[in-house]
């Protein structure tokens, strides 16, 4: 009896010390993870504010190291410093993997074929580690280092490490946090006072990006024999800035599938309209979030009724895979006609509308610009008009569908350039926000002064991504 009763203290013992086990996390970088130049360092980085956000149940670590490179033959290599080994020794649950910037000095870069093996290397030594760590890159933030700088260059970390660091990702199928587009492409001293190294301030956007990437409640993985979901099936895999993606075929029209790395409960998803892979960080950041993001060509049908039968199908087999019932849409210029359309039809179907410089007439664009005769003359074929006069009197634009928005309450979000020249905002987004105003359901409208109809989207995309989360009931 009393061997019984020591047995069963000890079980509780061991059970309690599971419990009471915290989730390490090591932080793996450069000076910008180290926290360079921020006044109480040890407070103020990253690593030290993502602690805080996770709480008691987790230990963060900073293994930052100022100046080093993942590459073997850089001036400053991280395996050679002797935080790579405590960081091992540390047998993390998660490995939050920061380097590039500083291997983008010309000094450097010019051994930029190692670059990836080097990475993989590193990557392998991490997951060897008895603590079988969920590893997670993070690409280098934008810096604004003038362009004649001799050292770090920030077109290279935007246009050669981070596209690297995405494929290493994609690869090897490990989770990527897009740290890019944290700050906006416009240099803020009171994020980054030397225009490399944020301050306390952005190191808390590090921070809460991370937290927030770390924390989305995830679906069950698929038991038994779940059957691969039909976007897979015959479909070729791609890599979508470090995800993977699937291009498709479904009922002979061109679609894609990108998954996140964890699936969100509820499978949400993002609905993108025309010009695929176009200004993406929106599409990035939600599948840090758990989003899948999904699209469906209807090139050259102009938001047409053939259109939306097209999206009705493709719909249906995304609900028949267990993806949630209401979808975040989201459209870009003409983009807006398929969006608003589709959602003219199915507003029970939709979770909210992203609709940036979008068309909401087409008899302003194409029909009244000069030099779109060809636009027009293949809109009037995708409608079966007649003639110009004919689409002219057509009463099924996204200008005409305010009330049943209204109606149907879906939440709206616009960005428009106030310098647009070819979607016009007073002929488009003006119109509809002033018949939506009236009829009591006021949308939001994110103005970008002396801004054309290009760049689209936000380089910092966080307003538009909480917009989404918020529709969608998971800010």
């Amino acid at each position: 009896m009393k061997r019984n009763l020591l047995l069963f203290a000890a079980a509780v013992l061991l059970s309690a010390q599971a419990s009471a086990r915290k989730i390490k996390v090591a932080c793996v970088g450069n000076s910008i993870t180290y926290g360079a130049f921020i006044d109480n360092r040890e407070q103020w980085h990253y690593p030290a504010q993502l602690q805080a956000y996770l709480g008691d149940e987790y230990e963060v670590r900073n293994f930052g190291v100022n100046g080093t490179t993942m590459l073997h033959t850089g001036d400053y290599p991280y395996i050679n410093t002797e935080q790579y080994r405590q960081a091992q020794e540390f047998q993390p649950d998660i490995v939050l993997i920061k380097l590039g910037t500083n291997d983008s000095k010309g000094w450097n870069w010019k051994h930029k074929a190692d670059f990836q093996t080097d990475y993989q290397a590193f990557i392998d030594t991490f997951r060897s580690l008895d603590s079988h760590p969920r590893l997670i890159l993070v690409t280098p933030l934008r810096c604004f280092i003038p362009s004649d700088d001799p050292g770090i260059s920030s077109q290279v970390i935007a246009n050669e490490v981070r596209p690297l660091v995405e494929e290493m990702a994609y690869r090897n199928g490990l989770d990527i946090i897009n740290m890019f587009n944290v700050v906006p492409d416009t240099w803020d001293p009171a994020l980054m006072p030397d225009k490399l190294h944020p301050s306390a301030k952005g190191a808390g956007l590090m921070a809460l990006k991370i937290y927030k990437h770390l924390t989305v409640a995830g679906e069950p993985a698929p038991q038994g024999d779940a059957p691969e979901p039909f976007y897979r099936q015959g479909a070729t895999p791609f890599n979508f800035h470090g995800f993977t993606g699937y291009d498709f075929q479904s009922d002979g029209v061109a679609c894609k599938v990108v998954e996140p790395r964890v699936v969100a409960k509820g499978k949400p998803w993002i609905w993108r309209a025309r010009f695929w892979g176009h200004e993406p960080q929106t599409d990035i950041d939600l599948l840090e979030r758990g989003f899948h993001v999904a699209y469906c060509d209807v090139a050259d049908l102009y938001g047409s009724p053939a259109a939306v039968r097209r999206w009705d199908a493709f719909y249906k087999k995304m609900a028949k895979a267990g993806f949630s019932p209401k979808v975040a849409l989201e459209g870009m210029s003409r983009g807006g006609l398929i969006i608003y359309n589709w959602a003219a039809r199915n507003p029970k179907k939709v979770a909210c509308i992203y609709a940036d410089a979008p068309v909401m007439d087409f008899k302003q664009w194409p029909m009244s610009l000069p030099g779109n005769a060809g636009d027009t003359q293949k809109l009037l074929k995708a409608y079966g008009f007649a003639d110009e006069d004919e689409a002219r009197a057509w009463q099924g634009n996204p200008l005409n569908h305010a009330r049943i928005m209204a109606k149907a309450g879906i939440p709206i979000l616009h960005v428009v350039g106030d310098a647009d020249e070819g979607v016009l905002y007073r002929l488009n987004t003006k119109i509809f926000e002033e018949k939506m105003n009236a009829l009591g359901a006021p949308i939001q409208v994110i103005h970008k002064p002396a801004v054309g109809h290009h760049p689209h989207s936000l380089s910092c995309p966080q307003p538009i991504v909480d917009f989404i989360l918020q529709a969608t009931e998971r800010k």
